[in-house]
């Protein structure tokens, strides 16, 4: 396979990746957070990731079989005499992309557990102050619990 086909391939498999992470932050960002979507999104990214990870892998070895060094220097080297650099200065384009979007993601999924752990404690917090009549209505605590409970 030319280096320009498996870049090109390289390129289809980012753009889904991105198209995935922009998906994934109008989930994470959204009021209701829909976590069976966010599970088929996952798996969806994962698989492009295998197939982009086994192009990668295809490409650097034909890079040393070809005789260029590892590397991105090499990467670019081998592009260029294939007539393909802007192919490849694409491809690294998208790949910075993706990793931008992926990060940006990270930062929406940290922020929702920060505030999931605040709102626990809230409730936490709430639920220590209160205790149940017999009668089943809820009495505040003063402190201490009250032993006519």
């Amino acid at each position: 396979m030319s280096l320009a086909k498996l870049l090109q391939e390289q390129q289809q498999r980012l753009n889904g990746v991105i198209d995935l992470l922009r998906h994934e932050r109008t989930v994470l960002a959204g009021a209701h957070i829909d976590g069976h979507l966010l599970g088929e999104i996952a798996g969806r990214k994962q698989a492009l990731l295998t197939k982009l990870e086994t192009s990668e892998t295809l490409r650097q070895g034909v890079q040393q079989r070809l005789g260029y060094a590892s590397g991105a220097q090499g990467a670019r080297q081998a592009a260029a005499d294939a007539g393909c650099e802007h192919a490849w200065l694409h491809t690294l384009e998208l790949t910075r992309e993706a990793q931008r979007l992926n990060a940006l993601n990270g930062k929406l999924v940290e922020l929702r557990m920060e505030q999931n752990t605040r709102l626990l404690a809230f409730i936490h917090q709430a639920a220590e102050k209160t205790v149940y009549r017999a009668s089943g209505r809820v009495a505040a605590q003063s402190g201490r619990i009250n032993a006519s409970v």
